[in-house]
């Protein structure tokens, strides 16, 4: 097990005679594997009430699921980085408006706020959440998207579906379920919608080919004792991909057809989430309500880019090792005024990549304060390895980023040097980016409290671990 679990976060002040630890020691035991996954008892959560104005789900790692399975820590490493590189992939050609077209002749599929491959890309739902769907609830596991604005669901009567962990949700037995007219304002707020008897339909494109089709509707959504009426959700008829237990999708980007957009007047624009550590038996969190924003965090401003307005960008200025600002390229983490570059924060993709300037840079700095340790080869996506099969414990540089107006955020070490087999080869956890795209991916932020203003726009980090 990686220590310590815990993580530094500060406003930097060139004055300040504050100091921080800049070296971490890490265990380099490794903790039992776990290659086949047990899901927990939802029954058993608290979910706060309507009247707080405060949701809360529980968020599972994907590898609790009992039908993903692993031969070895290896295979697990392999299927993961393939996963991520068709998401960057994805992203990328997302935010460059390609147009992705239809072999449905009444549908031209525009990159917009729902055409976003999400963590489920190849089958790569990342973190999922357990919520009611219709009148009686029917229970769904979903995957968040932090880069989309669609909510869906696998529908009856099912022309084309994948296989799901839960029954495939029938609106025929839900009182609550309503078709929403092709003239509707719902509707006209969904660029690729069609229109047959005189119904919204929908469709979604993602980028390794799969695709969910059907019927736009208002819904009645249930988190355990928190009922949310009328939210507008597709019910997918036609849905291929290998999507892991999965019924559908539920996007919490940017745009006004997100589950935080519809829920903005209930909440503010206000959600938060704590993502699970990797190999662990707990679960994360994913709140919705003003309640949610914690007093004590730190906060750094959102950028909008009105390209790509479902992705959450933020303002990054610069990379620290050792407690060492390293020297960067001026503007290598600049948003242009044309929607290139800048810095994302996604929940779906889970190692953090860097332009490669920015990246060789940060790597280097990084490779002269771990000198004294032995190297190991490459492995996947990752150029920079150690052999720490003969150490009980290592001391290793520190690894912060540094926002716009000050925040510094200091990670763990177990999110920026992580284990990839088992015998004991750790790798640097950041890669390079093929454009001037930055992501900030979920290895990076696991643990730590991630919490969003969006009314005001802001993003938060701490100030509590989970």
């Amino acid at each position: 097990m990686l220590l310590p679990l815990f993580f530094f976060l500060h406003l930097h002040l060139s004055s300040s005679s504050i100091s921080f630890p800049d070296f971490q020691i890490i265990d380099v035991l490794q903790p039992p594997l776990t290659l086949t996954g047990t899901l927990p008892d939802f029954n058993n959560t608290h979910f706060s009430d309507e009247s707080n104005s405060k949701y809360t789900l529980r968020l599972l790692h994907r590898d609790r699921f009992p039908s993903v399975t692993y031969r070895n820590h290896h295979h697990r490493l392999h299927a993961r980085m393939r996963r991520d590189t068709d998401r960057v992939s994805a992203i990328l050609r997302r935010i460059s408006g390609k147009v992705v077209a239809s072999s449905d002749s009444r549908y031209e599929v525009n990159d917009f706020g729902s055409d976003v491959v999400s963590g489920m890309d190849q089958g790569s739902g990342e973190y999922f959440v357990r919520i009611g769907v219709g009148s009686p609830p029917r229970d769904q596991y979903m995957v968040i998207d932090s880069g989309s604005d669609m909510v869906w669901v696998q529908c009856q009567p099912c022309k084309l579906c994948y296989k799901q962990s839960d029954p495939v949700f029938d609106p025929a037995k839900s009182g609550s379920y309503t078709g929403v007219s092709c003239g509707s304002s719902v509707c006209d707020r969904i660029e690729n919608s069609g229109c047959h008897s005189g119904g919204c339909r929908y469709e979604v494109m993602y980028g390794d080919g799969s695709y969910t089709k059907g019927t736009l509707a208002l819904e009645t959504l249930t988190f355990a004792k928190t009922v949310v009426r009328n939210v507008a959700m597709g019910c997918g008829h036609r849905n291929r991909g290998m999507f892991i237990g999965a019924a559908g999708l539920l996007g919490i980007g940017g745009g006004s057809m997100s589950l935080v957009g519809q829920l903005s007047g209930q909440t503010g624009g206000a959600f938060g989430y704590c993502l699970v550590s990797r190999g662990t038996d707990s679960t994360g969190s994913l709140v919705f309500g003003r309640e949610a924003l914690p007093v004590g965090a730190s906060w750094v401003p959102l950028v909008r880019n009105p390209r790509a307005p479902s992705f959450y960008y933020v303002g990054l200025k610069g990379l620290g090792v050792g407690g060492v600002r390293i020297p960067l390229p001026d503007g290598v983490f600049d948003l242009t005024e044309t929607g290139d570059g800048g810095v994302v924060m996604d929940t779906g993709t889970a190692v953090t990549r860097l332009p490669t300037a920015a990246y060789a840079a940060f790597r280097d700095g990084f490779k002269s304060q771990t000198a004294n340790l032995p190297r190991a080869s490459g492995v996947s996506i990752f150029d920079t390895c150690y052999d720490l099969s003969g150490f009980v414990s290592v001391r290793v540089p520190t690894v912060s980023f540094y926002f716009t107006e000050g925040p510094v955020l200091t990670l763990p070490a177990r999110n920026f040097l992580m284990p990839v087999d088992d015998s004991g080869t750790y790798c640097f956890a950041f890669a390079a980016s093929p454009t001037g795209l930055s992501i900030i991916g979920n290895i990076q932020q696991e643990g730590i409290q991630v919490s969003f203003d969006g009314a005001n726009g802001f993003v938060g980090f701490g100030p509590n671990v989970c």
